[in-house]
């Protein structure tokens, strides 16, 4: 009877196989869990790429630029720590403040490529921010499937702004972007078409779909 309740715990705890091939999706560094009850006696984990990093040191920014710079990688830091802990309400306002300091870096920046970069950044925060409400509306409702229209209604927010982002991420050619912006757009963009996928994947496993 012992040997066959670990079994079941086991089992329980075991990815399904959507939530493998997230993972293996997203390969990066820093990647975390996050966990949704759906049903009594099942879990659905969600394997969410957090890992955001953004503009190194050596790029020609102002003293002012780079405090806020720092400031938003703070904020992401939180926002990433907080999903890690199933605080989904806390990682969510988080990420909320970093896309308003994407904003203002966005609006000091007259580059158009370097604005735009900022202004992707900007709509790829917005995305993370509804993907963690909708997970909070739905461990609010008890995790009833099919989901509410509430949470849907925030999936579909997080959708137009993952496309908002690869919009931004892809308006100015590689050549009119200074080299040291490169990779840093090239990570970003990397992270938001993951997003795309596990927002599209959140809908149909919330039966938004």
């Amino acid at each position: 009877m012992k040997r066959e309740r670990k079994e079941l715990r086991e089992d329980a705890l075991r990815p399904n196989p959507w939530t493998r091939r997230v993972l293996a999706r997203l390969g990066w560094a820093g990647v975390k869990l996050a966990c949704l009850n759906i049903l009594v006696g099942y879990r659905l984990f969600y394997f969410v790429g957090l890992a955001v990093t953004l503009w190194g040191a050596n790029l020609p920014l102002f003293a002012q630029v780079v405090g806020e710079e720092a400031e938003m990688q703070r904020l992401q830091a939180r926002a990433e720590e907080a999903i890690a802990n199933g605080d989904a309400d806390g990682a969510a306002l988080h990420s909320g403040k970093a896309a308003l300091m994407a904003a203002q870096l966005a609006a000091q920046h007259h580059e158009p490529a370097v604005a735009g970069l900022y202004r992707g950044a900007e709509a790829l925060f917005r995305a993370q921010e509804h993907v963690y409400r909708a997970q909070a509306l739905f461990q609010r409702a008890g995790g009833q499937l099919p989901a509410s229209s509430g949470v849907c209604g925030t999936l579909r927010m997080a959708d137009l702004k993952v496309a908002e982002a690869t919009k931004r991420l892809n308006e100015e050619p590689v050549s009119a972007i200074d080299a040291g912006y490169r990779p840093e757009r090239e990570r970003l963009r990397g992270q938001t078409a993951d997003w795309a996928q596990t927002i599209d994947g959140m809908a149909k496993d919330f039966q938004c779909r």
